[in-house]
């Protein structure tokens, strides 16, 4: 029987808490603080969560035969929930993520059509791709630009750049999850890394705040990047997938703070802290 349990284990959900920040970096950076309302921003933080949470799911159905070999205790191959479950969960979710964004506004909504595109292409062709992690940094990207969405837009390009390339490091590191990945794959992360922190002191806003998230990313995210440089082993790449994928919390931190919001940047470092604490309590599966 099918619990609720297993439903959040398919969408992996403590992951989905590093999808909070997108949109609100993407508002704050177009807009600056008070730019818009709290409705907005509601439901575009719930268009975000849903979306990401649909492709967990498409990634569980595209891989079940996959992880059949590799994860044997994902939902799938443990039986725990049905194939075809899991593709009706993926859809419905996603037109759910693509009904909040236009509840959001037009443009918003016009955003979401283009990522859940990219999501749905992701997992069904580019994942096993060498084109697999940019796609994967363009789906992160376009959820930044959902919160942007409407008048000085262009002022999130940034930020948005920010989180897709830290997203293609960490893409790309995990590919070694099982069989190793590269001292050079580690080595690039870092410079990534590095880059990326250096990106949320560009410009004006809460340059103080700003430092505050961007040492919280490095501190989150460089030790599994080293590590990887210096041993890119599977079980290196996999600790340092986990940790990146919560690092970019921090990243957002940094650049909500860029955006001038030291309220935005400090209530996503107690995101990231609520994340961790999730991380410690599951009881199967992982967010990788």
């Amino acid at each position: 029987m099918t619990r609720a349990g297993d439903y959040l284990d398919l969408v992996r959900a403590p992951a989905s808490l590093t999808v909070l920040g997108d949109a609100l970096v993407g508002a704050l950076s177009a807009r600056g603080p008070g730019g818009d309302g709290a409705m907005r921003a509601g439901a575009l933080a719930a268009s975000s969560v849903c979306l990401y949470s649909a492709g967990m799911a498409l990634n569980d159905w595209a891989d079940a035969d996959l992880d059949a070999v590799e994860r044997p205790e994902r939902p799938i191959p443990s039986g725990r929930i049905s194939r075809a479950r899991a593709l009706a969960v993926g859809a419905g979710l996603t037109a759910v993520g693509v009904g909040s964004a236009f509840a959001a506004g037009r443009s918003s909504g016009l955003v979401s059509l283009a990522l859940a595109g990219a999501l749905w292409a992701y997992d069904l062709v580019f994942k096993p791709t060498a084109a697999g992690p940019v796609v994967m940094a363009l789906c992160r990207g376009l959820d930044v630009m959902l919160g942007a969405a409407g008048p000085s837009w262009r002022r999130a390009l940034l930020p948005a750049g920010a989180v897709a390339v830290h997203t293609v490091a960490v893409t790309a590191v995990s590919r070694g999850e099982v069989e190793g990945s590269t001292r050079a794959t580690g080595r690039a992360a870092v410079v990534a890394s590095v880059a990326v922190a250096a990106s949320g002191l560009a410009g004006g806003g809460d340059r103080a705040a700003a430092a505050l998230g961007g040492a919280r990313y490095l501190a989150a995210v460089l030790p599994g990047h080293l590590a990887v440089a210096r041993d890119p082993g599977a079980s290196q790449a996999r600790d340092a997938t986990r940790a990146g994928i919560r690092a970019v919390v921090p990243l957002q931190s940094a650049l909500a703070g860029r955006a001038g919001s030291a309220v935005a940047a400090l209530a996503l470092l107690g995101v990231e802290v609520v994340g961790r604490v999730l991380g410690r309590r599951r009881s199967r599966g992982d967010i990788t």
